[in-house]
């Protein structure tokens, strides 16, 4: 399984909706996939993708804030766990059920603090707030080998600028899906997403 640093956000997703969804981010080259958890119904779509694609994506939540969310993810198939917060019980117990732990971080204070929990990576968010400069700033502090992922603020027209400035990756919500969007304007978006994220990786116009 190729896997691009892209973590599709597919908030307001339904289950009849979930598979077809997955299979169009699949088909355009993106791997990973998070249901957050203030979806309709959120635990089916994750329990219908993991059980149709868990051998090529990697499947989960987000807006997780409990360690009780976790065991639900868990027990749902999925393997990815993320959040808005750093919350070290949600962090380690997601550790606990070894699922991928990518909790959200503002400032060096978060980012140390989830490092310690064990989280496996990080979600700058918001990052419009912070920018690719606030990025470059935080990295000259953070472990090397950290994964930083910007979420909020990063997407197909800046990709470049914040993977000078540091970023690993991307969380990709609104420019990826929106509640009742067809598979194929799934497909579409998530096209666009690939070639932008390929071009700034390369450094190779569109």
């Amino acid at each position: 399984m190729t896997r691009r640093n892209i973590i599709a956000i597919l908030r307001g997703i339904t289950p009849p909706e979930a598979v077809a969804a997955a299979e169009a981010l699949l088909e355009a080259g993106i791997s990973t996939i998070e249901v957050p958890l203030n979806s309709p119904d959120p635990l089916r779509s994750i329990a219908a993708m993991a059980e149709a694609l868990s051998d090529r994506a990697l499947i989960g939540a987000g807006t997780v804030l409990t360690p009780e969310d976790v065991t639900r993810v868990a027990e749902a198939g999925g393997k990815l766990v993320v959040s808005p917060d750093c919350n070290p019980d949600v962090i380690k117990a997601t550790c606990a059920q070894g699922l991928e732990s990518w909790p959200g971080v503002f400032t060096p204070t978060e980012a140390f603090a989830a490092l310690r929990a064990g989280a496996t990576g990080l979600k700058l968010f918001p990052g419009a707030m912070s920018g690719p400069k606030g990025l470059h700033a935080m990295r000259a502090v953070l472990p090397k080998g950290t994964q930083v992922y910007a979420v909020g603020g990063a997407g197909p027209d800046n990709f470049a600028q914040w993977l000078a400035a540091g970023a690993d990756g991307f969380g990709i919500g609104t420019a990826l899906y929106t509640p009742g969007m067809s598979r194929d304007d799934i497909a579409e978006r998530a096209e666009k997403v690939v070639a932008a994220y390929d071009a700034a990786r390369t450094g190779e116009p569109q």
